[in-house]
């Protein structure tokens, strides 16, 4: 029987970047795009976010796309556009929340889980009614960038392996 430190160390699945939004301004338009640069200790490069100081937990913003289905069907949609959410990163293929305390590669840039990000009462104006309400427990993480580099569509999204305990 393996430990629960074991099994919580074990994800060898490898997801994809399927979707890269930058938000320009604070409620304004999303610019989605097929590349972008992460910077060290400041996120995204022309996301409005970016403007911040350094150490800031949340510079970078991760859903999964297999929640986007999900939170649509909650709401009696056929689809969620991934820009209603106002994420940065939609992935497909690994568990976001299972990366908490953990460290992450998108292509050659180093991130690391800094916290779940959980849906705000502005997801009822881009949703609808009970928007808040389907957004929970789909709403993703934030991340912050500990290594820099340009990320593309399809870049591979892996987990970095952390020492195996010893069982």
């Amino acid at each position: 029987m393996k430990s629960l430190a074991t099994l919580l160390n074990t994800i060898p699945q490898v997801g994809t970047l399927c979707w890269i939004g930058l938000r320009t301004e604070r409620q304004g338009p999303i610019n989605i795009v097929a590349e972008a640069e992460l910077v060290a200790d400041r996120g995204l490069k022309g996301d409005r976010r970016f403007t911040g100081r350094p150490g800031v937990k949340r510079q970078v913003t991760l859903i999964q796309s297999e929640h986007l289905p999900a939170v649509a069907s909650l709401l009696h949609r056929t689809e969620i556009p991934p820009e209603l959410l106002r994420r940065n990163l939609v992935v497909s293929g690994v568990n976001l929340l299972a990366l908490k305390g953990r460290r992450f590669s998108i292509g050659d840039s180093l991130l690391e889980f800094s916290g779940p990000c959980e849906p705000c009462s502005k997801m009822e104006i881009a949703l609808g009614p009970g928007g808040f309400n389907a957004m929970r427990g789909h709403g993703g993480i934030t991340a912050m960038v500990l290594r820099g580099g340009i990320i593309r569509l399809g870049d591979a999204v892996q987990v970095i392996p952390q020492n195996e305990p010893q069982d």
